[in-house]
């Protein structure tokens, strides 16, 4: 490629990169304001976080266009071409991060403001854990490092184990307490939603580890999570 053209495709893999961080930044954002609303019992703010997941959306339909025209138009090749279909696989597992925010969201008028249920207490510990994998994840892109994407992917088993424990709690405070099954059981939905960002991060920082490498991370351990129907 001539210089110009060169400074074009190096252009639009800026936008690129911008537009997958705007969107991660918007998800982390929508799951950090979820808790909050939990905690408070805020449901004007849960409102505004399911509204404003349509931010999210638009921005990945952005990053589908602005991919599919690089690729038709500059025929990136080896690494390039690997970045370009990173990013459009990356933006479809950002919008999938900002809905299990938005799920969160859904769930805080099911849930008494006043519980005294001990994992609502927990809860923000793990959201907080997902959240610093989604930022970590997201900076290994932007910086196309592939060590930093494999540090991400060894987080993942403490996000898990968060999830366990909570789980086993919640079992154990509805047996104990079968009036707050309906309540616990939305709290254990929300649980998953966090351990399923986790699992996001990592199926993104392999993308990452492919692009800036070439070759395929090799198989992490993914522990072992309880299941939970309809997460």
């Amino acid at each position: 490629m001539n210089e110009h053209t060169v400074k074009a495709f190096d252009e639009d893999i800026g936008e690129l990169r911008g537009l997958i961080a705007q969107m991660g930044g918007l998800a982390e954002a929508a799951i950090d304001a979820s808790m909050d609303a939990l905690k408070r019992h805020d449901l004007e703010a849960a409102a505004r976080i399911i509204d404003g997941d349509k931010q999210i959306d638009e921005l990945e339909t952005e990053v589908e266009r602005l991919a599919v025209r690089l690729i038709a138009l500059r025929a990136p090749m080896a690494d390039d071409l690997r970045e370009v279909v990173a990013a459009l696989k990356i933006a479809g597992v950002v919008e999938r991060i900002g809905d299990y925010a938005k799920n969160i969201a859904k769930r805080v008028a099911a849930i008494d403001g006043h519980s005294v249920i001990e994992p609502l207490s927990l809860l923000p510990a793990m959201a907080n854990m997902a959240t610093d994998m989604v930022r970590n994840v997201l900076d290994a892109f932007a910086a196309r490092d592939p060590e930093a994407a494999v540090r991400v992917c060894e987080q993942d088993r403490a996000v898990d184990d968060f999830y366990n424990s909570i789980f086993r709690t919640l079992v154990t405070f509805m047996v104990e307490n079968p009036k707050s099954i309906s309540q616990a059981a939305h709290m254990l939905f929300i649980a998953k939603n966090l351990e399923r960002v986790g699992d996001h991060a990592t199926n993104v920082a392999e993308m990452v580890y492919y692009a800036a490498t070439g070759d395929h991370m090799g198989d992490r351990d993914q522990g072992d999570t309880v299941p939970l129907a309809g997460s």
